[in-house]
């Protein structure tokens, strides 16, 4: 590295030619440069698209305005800014890392990007608190599970990410002691988010491995209380056993179905950011030597999960394939249709 003579290097390869402190720019081969574009551009608006059709269903159809899903409806709009908001500059920060639009820009990206992350698992942690009180607590679900508390959820998932992410960023806390690397590398067209040691760690534990550590913790009691449900109904009285699943088969069916749905969101968000927060916690350790592509891996990876949401409510949702037909057929325009039927009736 010592021994290049960035004088003699064409400008072509430098973000800023006419700027003496320009960064590199990093040439790729155009077939990956275009297969990036093509594959990053696909997955912005199967994630935009996938999500304003959540969002148009819940909205539109009365039947589906519950608590849950409500809580739902806020998590699309979570994806959605993140298709709109970061993955867009983010496409163009992974192909090409220099920072075209300033300083400014690349603060308040960063932050955006962090909220809407930490937004998303802050969700995801009160679906889960949610589906307790469906599964465990179902006869006092309607009383303890009101909109005054939905609200209150949707309070804490939006405020505490904000002020975490715009807070941290802002006041510079996350480069304190890291300020010798940054100037090492520091060049016009640079725009990275470093961590030092202590924010490494905290970052990642705070936004997803606390909230995560609750949801699985959480799920597990869940399944637990299922199964001894499952266990007391098959072990009752034939005569009474018959009843008690005529009456309960319905509700316990929904309910098993709903916890599987959201543990399965669960999973998926844990599969897809996981290894971007270990590399997180390690990077600062290892002064930072981890490759930039294989940080743009593991983030895209992330960023991927608000794409594979909409895909699992089609999958385990009957409402949302309902609703997607009547979008998808212009049936949703007609007079009536907020007032329309989007479950089957059970006999």
């Amino acid at each position: 590295m010592n021994s290049l003579d960035l004088g003699n290097l064409p400008e072509a390869q430098f973000c800023f030619p006419s700027v003496n402190n320009s960064c590199l720019r990093k040439e790729r081969p155009m077939p990956i440069v275009y297969a990036m574009y093509v594959f990053i551009i696909c997955s912005i608006v199967m994630t935009m698209l996938g999500n304003m059709a959540v969002i148009i269903s819940i909205a539109q159809f009365k039947q589906l305005h519950s608590p849950t899903n409500f809580l739902t409806l806020s998590m699309a709009t979570t994806d959605l800014l993140v298709s709109c908001v970061v993955m867009p500059f983010s496409m163009i920060r992974s192909i090409d890392p220099c920072r075209y639009f300033g300083d400014v820009f690349c603060k308040v990206h960063s932050c955006w990007d962090i909220m809407l992350y930490t937004t998303s698992m802050f969700h995801l942690c009160f679906v889960s608190v949610d589906c307790y009180y469906a599964v465990c607590d179902s006869l006092h679900y309607v009383t303890k599970i009101t909109m005054a508390v939905i609200e209150f959820f949707l309070l804490i998932s939006w405020s505490f990410p904000i002020f975490f992410a715009f807070g941290l960023v802002c006041s510079g806390l996350n480069v304190i002691g890291a300020e010798d690397f940054i100037a090492a590398i520091d060049c016009t067209g640079l725009c990275v988010l470093i961590f030092n040691k202590l924010w490494g760690v905290l970052a990642p534990v705070i936004s997803f491995f606390i909230p995560g550590t609750v949801m699985v913790g959480i799920y597990i009691h869940i399944f637990t209380v299922a199964r001894k449900h499952a266990k007391q109904i098959g072990t009752g009285p034939r005569t009474k056993q018959a009843d008690s699943e005529s009456k309960m088969k319905p509700t316990s069916k929904a309910e098993s179905k709903a916890t599987k749905t959201l543990s399965i969101l669960m999973g998926v968000f844990v599969v897809c950011w996981v290894l971007f927060f270990v590399l997180t916690i390690i990077d600062p350790f290892i002064d930072f030597t981890t490759p930039e592509d294989l940080c743009n891996v593991f983030l895209w990876l992330g960023y991927l999960n608000s794409a594979f949401n909409p895909i699992i409510y089609d999958m385990f949702y009957p409402w949302f394939c309902k609703a997607l037909r009547m979008i998808a057929t212009g049936k949703i325009f007609s007079p009536d249709s907020s007032t329309l039927s989007m479950f089957p009736a059970h006999s």
